[in-house]
């Protein structure tokens, strides 16, 4: 009996380390991902040396905004790209993308 019981707390604790594991990651990664690979077309050549989230903002329903932030080095002189995600939580779909320029 003490085996069995053993047993289902192992399982148990992997279980819901697992499911807690998968939890913990942001939901943001996908727009991040996405964002990256804006900026490299973008800027082609330039190396992006710093990258941030900077936060979410609600719209209204179910769409978001999710705000990235690099810093990218072209010719010795460090400037910041802000890319903005607009996205429905609902449908997991991109809605609209916008990328600013903080040029010096």
């Amino acid at each position: 009996m003490k085996k069995y019981f053993a047993a289902i707390l192992i399982l148990l604790s992997l279980v819901t380390h697992h499911q807690y594991g998968l939890a913990q990651k942001p939901d943001y990664e996908k727009y991040g991902r996405m964002a990256i690979a804006v900026v490299a077309a973008e800027y082609p050549g330039d190396e992006v040396k710093e990258y941030e989230y900077l936060g979410r903002e609600k719209l209204s329903g179910t769409n978001v905004v999710d705000s990235f932030r690099f810093q990218v080095q072209e010719n010795q002189q460090p400037f910041y790209v802000i890319v903005k995600v607009t996205h429905d939580l609902s449908s997991k779909k991109l809605v609209h993308l916008t990328v600013e320029s903080q040029k010096r």
